[in-house]
């Protein structure tokens, strides 16, 4: 008769698996003690805890990530646990977008970067509405805004003068001047034929930002008035109104001054 023999091999793997799939400071399984979701959702989704037994909410932008073992908890799709050098003992670190410029989503909204983005998807998606996804990267595009008008000036004759205008839009608009002729808001381009009068424009300070100035040196009795600050793209127009006041005294300045305070 020949003896016996058997393989230890499969019992050996039936007490191994459970540990293997739990991991070091993890219990048995049991999904019935798993906590629910939360009703209206999680803002960075869901995945599986460090010990892959029960679905939890992945953590968000800026909330605490990493950790030890068991506790240890992980940044939703498309952010990193990012770790400062305080945090490298305990493990623990904050989460942050693995990109870091901003991108326009097809609801014409433009989001700081790509999560910003997702999150708000997500809480479309709960509301019944579309999926957002990301349309450019970059702003989306806009119609300019002033967002420095240009203000009033009081001085006397053969002085300098400027006035100065900041308009933001995508793409970055063009910026003009015109002097505003008569009651009925006629308007010449400048600076024209005018010796003593020249226009400025720079990019910036901010993205997409353009910055425009009219330079008057000596003021005369012609450049009195009007002055229209105009910035235009392909997505529309905006504009804003300037005054130079020629005045005949120093007094004059001070009062006017005061009296654009008020």
């Amino acid at each position: 008769m020949k003896p016996c023999s058997f393989s230890l091999l499969p019992v050996l793997l039936l007490f191994l698996v459970p540990v293997l799939a739990a991991g070091p400071g993890c219990a048995s399984c049991d999904p019935t003690q798993c906590a629910p979701l939360p009703s209206d959702g999680c803002p960075a989704g869901s995945l599986q805890d460090s010990c892959g037994c029960c679905a939890v909410c992945a953590a968000a932008e800026g909330e605490p990530c990493g950790g030890r073992r068991a506790t240890a908890r992980r940044c939703g799709t498309g952010l990193e646990c990012v770790k400062s050098d305080d945090d490298k003992k305990s493990k623990s670190g904050v989460c942050a977008c693995k990109n870091n410029y901003e991108v326009c989503g097809t609801d014409g909204t433009t989001y700081k970067n790509g999560c910003a983005l997702k999150s708000a998807s997500l809480t479309a998606q709960k509301e019944g509405k579309e999926a957002i996804s990301v349309l450019n990267k970059g702003r989306c595009a806009s119609a300019p805004v002033i967002v420095t008008p240009p203000g009033q000036v009081y001085n006397v004759s053969g002085s300098q003068v400027y006035l100065s205008c900041e308009a933001v839009g995508v793409p970055t608009p063009v910026l003009t001047w015109r002097k505003v002729l008569g009651g009925k808001r006629k308007a010449a381009l400048l600076p024209g034929d005018r010796d003593n009068l020249a226009i400025q424009t720079r990019g910036g300070p901010e993205k997409h930002q353009v910055t425009g100035w009219v330079l008057i040196s000596p003021l005369t009795e012609e450049e009195d008035g009007s002055y229209e600050c105009h910035a235009f793209n392909s997505k529309g127009e905006a504009s804003a109104i300037g005054e130079i006041h020629l005045v005949e005294s120093i007094d004059e300045i001070k009062t006017g001054l005061k009296e654009d305070e008020l």
